[in-house]
Parts: C-alpha cells; structure tokens; sequence
C-alpha cells in the first residue's frame, strides 16, 4: 500500500464503523458492482447514461471473432482513430489509441479479455466531474472539477520530440514508455510553436496534467449535472469522465460526451493538482466519503443493503485474479 493511501484507509474505516457495516459504500449505487468500487463492468454504468451524451461504444466480449468486431464497427459507421479498453480496468490499463483495422486486430490477439471499442472523441477539453444527489430528491450538486491537460510538446523546429520532453520533467518521466511504445515519435522534430499531443488518453499515469477547475462550479454547471445524472437510476455518487468543446458552452448546455462513469472509487481528481495544499487534499477526501456515507443512511432506510463480507471477499479474489491475468 502507498504511504499516500494510509489516511484514506483510516478515514474509511471511520464511516464504516459509524455505519455499522465494513462495505456500506456498495449500497450507495446499487445497480454497479461493488458501488464501483472495484471489479465494476464500464459497460454496464455506460448503458445507464442518457444516449446523446454517449460515445458509440461496442462490448466486445472475450474470445470473439475478429470478423464479427470489424463488421460492428462498419454498421455503426464508426471510425478510425478508435479508442480500445478493458471492460473491467482502472488507471489507463490497457487503454489504447487504435489507428486502423490491423492495430485493432493486434489488439484483440493481444488481450484475451472483455473489452471495449469507443468512438473516439476530439472535442478539445477534457474533464472529470464529481457529482451526488441523495436518494428521494431530484436534484444534488457538482463537488470537483478536474481539467485535463494531456501531455503535449511545443516545437522550436530544432529540437526532436524526445529531447522536448527531456526539457520536461512530467514528459521526461514518460520516455521510458515512449521508447518501448512510440519510439520513431521519439524522432519527430515539431516546427516552431507546433504543438504535438504526445498521450491522447488523459490518465495521471500517463503524464496528463490534472488541475483544479472547481472555481467554475455554479448553478448552472449543477442543473447540467442534475439533468444527466437524473437518469441514471439507482446510481448516486460518482465522476464524469468527460469532453467538451469549452466549459462555457457545458454551461450552456452545448453537447459534451461522457467516455466512463466512475463510482465509489472515483476520487475528486481536483485534489491531483501539484499547487493544491496538501491538508487540503485529505479534507476534500474526508468531505466526499461523508457524503458518502449519508447517501448510504438514506439508502439503509429504503431498505439497500451492502456487500455481505462472504461477498466482498469473493469479488475481491474475482477482481486479483483478473488483475494478475492483465499482466501476463
């Protein structure tokens, strides 16, 4: 465990002992495995967001053929570039940008998993976005906005894309990734003031940068919220991965499309920002599991009972298992 995660560990075990039940969070969405915990299908919370704010997503289910792939990706006139990803997975594990017919061929012969294919989106701002509403009541309210800056170089026209990102200490931890990966981009010498997205997928992991955008929560930003998430049934709490064209035109209503929905275990990426206060981080923590914890209360009075431990542990066990397979 990272000595990072050792408050969280405390502050959980906190609101569980005052609720009387180790795995109260599960009862928050019932209608996702574990409440989202751990070990949730993305395909089954994708099914749950309204379709005008949905990406055109295919499950492709383990073993299948890749004739039958490559025609469902025809008949939903999809695309290429297509985004490919685990159905079960966390923290950019095996996502993947897939060019064309034989990266996506590669892929399906490489990962012996449920997995799915995504449009992929360009709208240019990327987003997570934190939200709850209390079961009973119509409306709840945004708590974190997390903008997304995806690792980028800007060229001077002399210096090769491995030797900007030398010049960058986030990017310089990527190429590593980038030799085993992308080694001919290593190569590229960007024209001046060319800016060339290096890692379009937005994962901390992946060098993207995550900054605190909650100076632009308002009413406005709620009713957007209120609205989507209203419809999504049996699901209280959780984070909008998302794009848009600009937090302005969100605001207005303008389209934007949601490529996951992350439960329980979504934390309030707002906290990820390098100038954040440290205290600040676990206090913001602490604020989301306390909401948390009231939506389970309400949840035990309709009668929403959490994980058994024989439960938990079982899917637990499910969730190492598959882990372990992901990195054969």
């Amino acid at each position: 465990m990272e000595v990072a995660s050792i408050p969280l560990l405390f502050i959980w075990l906190w609101f569980a002992l005052r609720a009387r039940a180790l795995f109260f969070f599960s009862a928050v969405n019932p209608v996702i495995e574990t409440g989202g915990m751990w070990g949730e299908s993305k395909y089954n919370i994708l099914k749950r967001i309204p379709g005008n704010h949905l990406p055109k997503t295919i499950f492709v289910e383990k073993g299948s053929n890749v004739n039958w792939i490559i025609n469902k990706i025809q008949k939903l006139n999809l695309n290429y570039p297509v985004i490919a990803k685990p159905n079960v997975g966390e923290r950019g594990t095996l996502v993947a940008k897939i060019k064309d017919e034989q990266a996506l061929i590669d892929y399906s012969e490489k990962n012996k998993i449920d997995f799915l294919i995504q449009e992929f989106i360009s709208l240019p701002t990327e987003l997570a976005v934190m939200h709850h509403r209390f079961p009973g009541q119509k409306n709840g309210r945004v708590t974190s906005i997390c903008i997304k800056e995806t690792l980028k170089v800007t060229g001077d026209g002399k210096s090769s894309v491995r030797e900007l990102m030398e010049q960058n200490v986030r990017a310089s931890f990527q190429i590593g990734r980038f030799k085993k990966q992308f080694p001919d981009v290593l190569n590229k010498i960007p024209k001046p003031q060319q800016i060339l997205e290096l890692e379009p997928i937005g994962n901390h992991c992946r060098g993207t940068m995550f900054l605190n955008g909650n100076q632009y929560i308002d009413e406005k930003l709620n009713a957007i919220f209120n609205e989507v998430a209203g419809q999504m049934d049996d699901i209280y709490y959780g984070r909008f991965d998302m794009k848009c064209q600009s937090i302005k035109d969100l605001k207005n209503g303008k389209g934007f499309m949601v490529m996951e929905y992350n439960g329980i275990g979504a934390e309030p990426a707002h906290i990820y920002d390098p100038s954040y206060p440290f205290f600040k981080k676990y206090k913001d923590i602490y604020s989301h599991w306390k909401i948390i914890y009231k939506i389970y209360k309400i949840q035990k009075k309709r009668g929403v009972k959490p994980m058994s431990a024989s439960e938990a542990i079982k899917r637990m066990k499910e969730y190492l298992k598959y882990q372990k397979s992901l990195k054969k």
